[in-house]
């Protein structure tokens, strides 16, 4: 047997270690990402295997098991037996944290004590991978980044866990299904919910604007008014109008010649939020899509794409020329003007800057400098988006190295009896790096601040004409794609209060980490609780219901803030401010408290309940007839235009009625419904508000479809009057529930037909007092047989069932009915 052998993360990788260096280190062995689970808390300690909401924390760390699934058994093998003989072990797994654990939980498991020797690579052609062996350091060297590996695996399985079963036994109630419970992925869950919620309680403001024509000796120019506050009133508006009509003054003018510096090279979240942006790609595509240019066969023309920094480090300066020259070989690229000395810029706000890399394990995404002269044989090869992000990682490395772009700016002011009016304009001198993205025009220089102003004097004369007013109406924040999203983590310190605190984090990683993001968001569409509409990420009423619940059990529950702070301590482990033991030990504190806190409930005593609907349900459905009606008589009287999809998405046509529904007290069938917060009716509601409605030839009034409680009130008095007119079916008599025990066979009872109105339960001031004259089917869950009796339900052959005469709306609150 091989007396060295090399461990590599997965197949494809061994194959280019063996072409690279073929034996030299010993037999090559690919794993097959992680070959080790941690145990199950059962596995650890009895006792835990019955759900309650304890702290899932063993008095050591969990120890590891092998994983099931692929061929890991095989590998593993194959690695366990080479181990036995082996007296050095070459680690070439990825050169990020994962990487490291991977590599290394294989040798703490079978307790291997030869001498280790650590690989990174941060390309993965031929001459990289040779390179990397030659530098190749002692396994210890790197004992930090596998601690923080480890106390951020171990330390999500203990929050993780221990949150979802106390979430799950108190919250859920004996409910169908688990409430899961993440560490990143309820807050990143939060962050879009809040969002979604913001919007659909947004009031749009209408304001006014004023803008009128300035003409001078050399042209002329639009100014707008400026006040200090926004005009909210038309009279205002006609004032300053009145006042700029054919007005004669003395201009204002400032001009200073600036400059900008390029942006920054992508890591990994930024590919993913322009790719999102531009592309409508989702945040895992881009992630496929860069691993494949980094490791593909044949290809290998990027370095490693799970970058989670924007910068290089300097001993890369003397690539530069090289890379620079390969790249303009081809047609897409040779025609930025590159200089002939690439401008180098270090320090923080340049690309090459040592300091800027501390605690990462690897640079910016930038082409391979070691594949970049065989670009010309690899770029057939390529796919469509293969090219596209190519080019935009290309772009960004060769804008790094050119001029500032340079140009003059203009501000003109002009006093018009006390209503200032201002005007901007910007004139380039020198486009400099804005030369590698010549058809990108910045947000900024696509209005009147970016306009070409003519040749002017400070004190000229200027006279005003055509003064008009333009009426505008706010906006509600955007809603997040991938990308934006994947930035939101990124920059979970905005969602902090704490000055102090929001200053200290802006440095952290945010929550998650660049290889796990888009798991993360895959995971919650996966779930049920996130759906694309187009290309944006939306919540669906399941991922809103469950965001509620935890936030009104503990509000840290789903705050991104407090796991920020958690990954910052995770984070400085790698940096040696933390002992690996201590960032698990103020994890379990965070998880230990907010398990107190949902065990001793809310301070009004009632506890939130979550019900969960089946996957799907209420998400994927369309709308109904009744909903789209109502949004197109909605979208004709505002004169505004319905949002994309909304005629096939129940989700998307309830978010636009709730949005721009009327929120106003509403008078139905002589009793008044006040509600400053009113809610749209369920889906269930309407549904069937539109069978009662067919039935009965009537027509549902669009105050009704604008209000949940209103909508309770009309089914209530429309379904009392239908069962009044015999339109239901009568209850057999040999149907009739009953509760006495015999041991005689009998006729099953007939199901009983349910009259009750579907109340949104979501308002318990809309529910109404409901007697109605037959037995009414219910659904008590498992294990709330006593308190179902007490609230006078029975149970037959048929089933549970509420005898005529019983309050039904507790049964609603509860999700019972």
């Amino acid at each position: 047997m091989a007396d060295q052998i090399v461990i590599t993360e997965k197949t494809s990788q061994a194959k280019d270690v063996r072409i690279a260096v073929g034996s030299r280190y010993g037999v090559v062995l690919p794993a097959e990402g992680h070959l080790f689970d941690l145990l199950e808390p059962e596995d650890v300690v009895p006792e835990w295997k019955r759900w309650s909401p304890v702290l899932l924390r063993p008095r050591e760390l969990y120890g590891t098991r092998p994983a099931k699934g692929g061929n890991k058994a095989a590998k593993l093998k194959a690695i366990r037996e080479a181990l036995r003989t082996a007296k050095q072990v070459w680690l070439a797994t990825d050169c990020d944290r994962e990487g490291q654990l991977i590599g290394q939980e294989i040798l703490e498991h079978y307790k291997y004590r030869g001498q280790v020797m650590r690989v990174l690579f941060t390309a993965q052609d031929a001459q990289t991978i040779r390179q990397s062996f030659d530098r190749a350091k002692p396994n210890s060297e790197y004992a930090r980044l596998y601690a923080a590996a480890v106390a951020r695996r171990q330390a999500d399985q203990i929050y993780n866990l221990s949150l979802t079963r106390t979430a799950t036994v108190i919250l859920g109630k004996g409910a169908k299904g688990v409430i899961g419970v993440g560490r990143v992925k309820t807050p990143t869950l939060a962050i879009v919910c809040k969002r979604e919620l913001e919007i659909r309680k947004f009031s749009p403001v209408i304001y006014f604007e004023i803008v009128a024509t300035a003409m001078i000796e050399g042209g002329e120019f639009r100014m707008r008014h400026a006040p200090r506050d926004r005009i909210l009133k038309r009279e205002g508006a006609e004032a300053a109008v009145g006042a700029a009509r054919n007005f004669e003054g003395p201009l204002s003018v400032r001009v200073e010649d600036k400059r900008q510096r390029p942006p920054k090279l992508h890591d990994l979240p930024s590919l993913q939020k322009l790719c999102a942006s531009r592309f409508g790609w989702a945040a895992a595509k881009t992630l496929e899509i860069a691993q494949e240019l980094y490791d593909g066969q044949g290809k290998k023309i990027i370095t490693y794409p799970r970058a989670e920094v924007r910068y290089l480090p300097e001993n890369l300066i003397g690539d530069v020329p090289q890379i620079v020259a390969g790249l303009q070989v081809g047609q897409s690229f040779k025609t930025i003007p590159v200089p002939a000395q690439p401008i180098i810029r270090k320090g923080k706000s340049g690309s090459f800057y040592d300091k800027g890399l501390e605690g990462a394990s690897h640079h910016a995404v930038i082409p391979n400098v070691n594949t970049i002269e065989g670009l010309r044989d690899v770029w057939p090869r390529l796919s469509v988006d293969e090219k596209k992000l190519f080019d935009v990682i290309v772009r960004a490395y060769l804008a790094a190295v050119m001029p500032d772009f340079r140009y003059r700016q203009t501000t003109v002011s002009l006093d018009v009896d006390s209503f200032p009016f201002k005007a901007s304009g910007r004139q380039p001198i020198d486009l400099g790096w804005r030369r590698a993205f010549p058809d990108w025009k910045p947000a900024n220089e696509k209005s009147d601040d970016a306009q070409l102003l003519p040749q002017m004097l400070n004190g000229e004369i200027a006279r005003l004409r055509d003064p008009t007013v333009e009426k505008k109406e706010t906006r509600p924040p955007p809603r997040y794609n991938e990308g934006t999203l994947i930035e939101a983590m990124q920059q979970a310190w905005r969602f902090i209060d704490d000055e102090g605190l929001r200053d200290r984090l802006k440095e952290a990683k945010g929550i998650g980490t660049p290889a796990t993001r888009a798991e993360i968001i895959g995971g919650l569409k996966r779930q049920g609780f996130l759906i694309t509409q187009g290309k944006n990420i939306v919540p669906t009423d399941t991922g809103i219901k469950l965001f509620g619940v935890l936030q009104e059990a503990d509000p840290a529950l789903v705050d991104p803030g407090v796991t920020a702070r958690l990954e910052c301590l995770l984070d400085d482990v790698v940096l040696g401010k933390q002992e690996m033991v201590s960032a698990i030990d103020a994890v379990c504190d965070v998880a230990q408290r907010i398990i107190g806190k949902i065990v001793a409930g809310p301070p009004n005593g009632v506890s939130p309940v979550l019900v969960f609907e089946p996957k799907g349900r209420g998400n994927g459905r369309p709308p109904t007839t009744s909903m789209k009606r109502f949004a197109d008589n909605l979208a004709r009287q505002k004169g505004i235009k319905p949002p994309a999809g909304y005629t096939k998405s129940g989700s998307i046509c309830r978010s636009f009625l709730e949005q721009h529904a009327p929120k106003r007290a509403e008078r139905v069938d002589g009793k008044t419904v006040c509600d400053p917060n009113a809610r749209l009716p369920s889906l269930a509601q309407l549904s069937f508000s539109e069978s009662i409605a067919r039935e009965k030839g009537v027509v549902i009034p669009d105050e009704a479809k604008a209000s949940s409680s209103i909508m309770s009130l009309w089914i209530d008095k429309n379904q009392s009057a239908k069962s009044g007119k015999g339109r239901s079916k009568p209850v057999a008599k040999n149907s009739k529930p009953t509760t006495e025990k015999s041991s005689k066979s009998r006729k099953r009872a007939g199901k009983p037909r349910p009259t009750t109105a579907l109340v949104d339960t979501t308002h318990p001031s809309a529910v109404v007092q409901l007697d109605v004259a037959v037995n009414t089917p219910l659904r008590i869950p498992y294990g709330n047989k006593d308190v179902a009796q007490k609230l006078g339900a029975k149970y037959a052959t048929g089933g549970w069932y509420a005898p005529s005469g019983v309050d039904l709306s507790v049964f609603i609150l509860k999700g019972w009915l």
